[in-house]
């Protein structure tokens, strides 16, 4: 990166990617497994209600699931702005 302007870019995306993946996970952790849990529990996954099931191992999958797309997300955003592995870090290649 160049610019103090393209580094302020960068953040902000990265903010905001943070903050959608942090959201989904919030809402299939507390909210999935605490509180729409009856609810959920009128249908069924592998013969357990679907609230027990986002408690026990859904929100841990989910989890699992949102750290391999910020790794993909943010792989495309080093690239966009590049600070790849490629670039060496140093930002965008004159």
């Amino acid at each position: 990166m160049r610019t103090s302007s393209d580094r302020a870019s960068y953040w902000r995306w990265n903010l905001f990617w943070l903050a959608i993946l942090l959201s989904i996970w919030f809402l299939a952790s507390l909210g999935c497994g605490v509180l729409w849990v009856d609810w959920l529990d009128r249908f069924r996954i592998g013969g357990f209600p679907l609230g027990f099931w986002f408690a026990q191992q859904g929100s841990i999958l989910i989890f699992v699931a949102l750290i391999f797309a910020y790794v993909w997300i943010m792989n495309r955003l080093d690239r966009r702005f590049g600070v790849d592995e490629q670039s060496g870090g140093r930002g965008r290649r004159p």
